[in-house]
């Protein structure tokens, strides 16, 4: 098994000439080997949908979260649309969302038929602002055209959200909540770990994720027995048992057994790469402080660090000047979601969300990853400092 020390051997022989935004080929070196050893034994037994893998896979990943079910899906956006099908989400009903976030949390929503609601984020944490939250759900109680359902907070960049303020908030209006965590598989908030923050959790293995796979995944965990049956029977056509009857409308959103295969072996890294990704924050963070507006990491929480993004004026200039430089960033995100087209519809004329849409002209993610050395982050702080001056 990795241990911190050995994720990224430290080359001093050549100078760092540049840094992409991501990188996967060290670890790929450190764990390819075992990756196509279990990968060998799929092709061998032949069981690719649902195999012993996947399995396997589950029970590791509701013991890494400390989580009573995981239940492994085709992908972090087809997660969460199951979530909201096992929650009863049905056309009428409102999902209040952040409007800085990426477009499938929102797009998740509509196959449904349902109402996504944006709501504005918190200035420093950049999730869910709590009481933006309360205002919206007044403001959608008030016209009385939609039912208040679920509050679908994203813990961006690998932050939890605020989920004691946000449950207490959807408690008060009867409503469930679902946790985005596409981006956060493996933080921390006090003695819970993201997979246990909410009801229902929806998290991706992208393969640029924190815990990422060699294609499309994702999985959902949940503490209610009754919610895990529901997520199983949705994500293999709504069949149960011996599949003869449809007991409801489900997909086709399975975790694919070679994927599964993949995973196993990078979840026994896992715990040594988050400790590799706080280090570097921890670094950046040092070396960027009063000059630069870094993350907001609150007192009790842990964050996986799925990116490490900085806010800097006149940002596509500095980015530009980065690229040039040999240094690989991300936009994350570029849109607030009420300004894409495709949510138009749902976007009220005038709506404004301040934070969102200034968050979008800022913001610039760093790279990060489970095998970044030390020097490169020095030469990343290097060149931004160049970049800006």
């Amino acid at each position: 098994m990795a241990t911190a020390e050995t994720l990224a051997p430290v080359t001093t022989e050549e100078p760092v000439t540049s840094v992409g935004l991501f990188d996967l080929t060290r670890q790929r070196d450190r764990l390819g080997a075992r990756i196509e050893a279990r990968i060998d034994d799929v092709l061998r037994h032949g069981q690719f949908i649902l195999g012993p893998e996947v399995v396997e896979l589950e029970e590791k990943l509701a013991a890494f979260a400390e989580a009573h079910h995981a239940i492994g899906v085709s992908s972090g956006r087809d997660a969460l649309t199951m979530a909201l099908m096992a929650l009863g989400v049905q056309p009428g009903d409102a999902v209040f969302v952040p409007g800085f976030t990426f477009s499938a949390s929102a797009a998740a929503v509509a196959p449904l038929g349902a109402v996504p609601v944006f709501v504005d984020v918190d200035e420093d944490t950049f999730n869910m602002d709590p009481d933006a939250l309360k205002a919206a759900i007044a403001a959608v109680k008030a016209e009385g055209r939609l039912n208040a359902k679920v509050v679908m907070p994203v813990d961006l960049y690998g932050l939890p959200a605020d989920y004691d303020r946000i449950s207490a908030i959807a408690a008060e209006n009867g409503m469930r909540v679902l946790a985005d965590a596409a981006q956060s598989f493996g933080a921390i908030m006090g003695n819970r770990r993201v997979g246990t923050l909410a009801p229902i959790t929806a998290t991706s293995f992208y393969p640029t994720k924190p815990l990422g796979c060699y294609g499309d995944g994702g999985a959902i965990l949940t503490e209610d027995e009754a919610l895990s049956e529901e997520i199983k029977m949705i994500r293999t056509h709504g069949r149960q048992g011996s599949g003869d009857e449809a007991m409801r409308i489900g997909m086709t959103a399975r975790l694919d057994t070679i994927q599964a295969a993949v995973l196993l072996i990078k979840l026994e890294a896992f715990a040594a790469e988050l400790d590799r990704r706080e280090q570097m924050a921890a670094l950046y963070t040092e070396l960027l402080a009063g000059d630069f507006a870094t993350p907001v990491v609150p007192a009790g929480m842990r964050s996986a660090w799925a990116l490490y993004t900085i806010r800097v004026p006149n940002r596509d200039q500095v980015r530009e000047r980065l690229a040039e430089m040999g240094v690989g960033t991300g936009l994350f995100y570029r849109v607030p979601l009420h300004k894409h087209p495709a949510f138009k519809q749902w976007a009220p004329d005038g709506l404004s969300l301040p934070v969102s849409e200034r968050l979008a002209d800022e913001v610039l993610s760093l790279p990060i990853h489970g095998d970044i050395e030390g020097r490169e982050v020095r030469f990343v702080v290097d060149c931004l400092r160049k970049a800006v001056g």
